[in-house]
């Protein structure tokens, strides 16, 4: 029988099934770092600024709550918050306390983070572009948006534990 298919085989992965999972990894690191560099040498913005600016890009004039934006981009609040204040040292960001929570805090756009991102989109997708989809068909592109669909949907369905942070 396939382990593939065989749920007494929790514990060993397939040949296939391993060279996909570190197919998976490896190369999604190796992508991140090229898109990385290439944002950074463009744009100026890191890896890590790009996707909080996405964000509340997307909000538009509305402010979002840290604790939002942190499940937003997929970070720990704390990782977050070392972030924020970095990118608001840059002017990029402005935060302002909750008064209904002393811990919280609305985080918005500053106008020079919005130039930047909008400035920072055509390098993104430029790269995007150069370093994803160019190495791959069309029907290799929709494979795989099949693909990524079908695994967020599983992962969704089956939520993972849930981390405590500390603080």
């Amino acid at each position: 029988m396939d382990t593939a298919t065989d749920p007494g085989s929790a514990g060993q992965l397939s040949a296939t099934e391993l060279r996909a999972w570190q197919g998976l990894t490896e190369t999604s690191a190796l992508l991140r770092h090229r898109m990385d560099s290439m944002l950074i040498a463009e744009s100026g913005l890191s890896g890590s600024e790009y996707p909080i600016l996405v964000v509340l890009g997307e909000a538009g004039e509305r402010a979002l709550r840290s604790s939002e934006l942190a499940e937003a981009i997929g970070w720990e609040r704390s990782r977050l918050s070392h972030q924020l204040t970095r990118m608001e040292r840059r002017g990029l960001v402005r935060r302002s306390r909750l008064e209904a929570d002393s811990r919280g805090s609305d985080v918005r756009l500053t106008s020079k983070g919005r130039t930047l991102l909008r400035d920072a989109t055509a390098t993104h997708a430029r790269a995007v572009r150069t370093q994803f989809v160019n190495g791959l068909t069309q029907e290799q592109v929709e494979c795989l948006a099949a693909i990524m669909g079908a695994l967020a949907d599983h992962l969704a369905a089956n939520p993972g534990p849930v981390r405590r942070e500390s603080g």
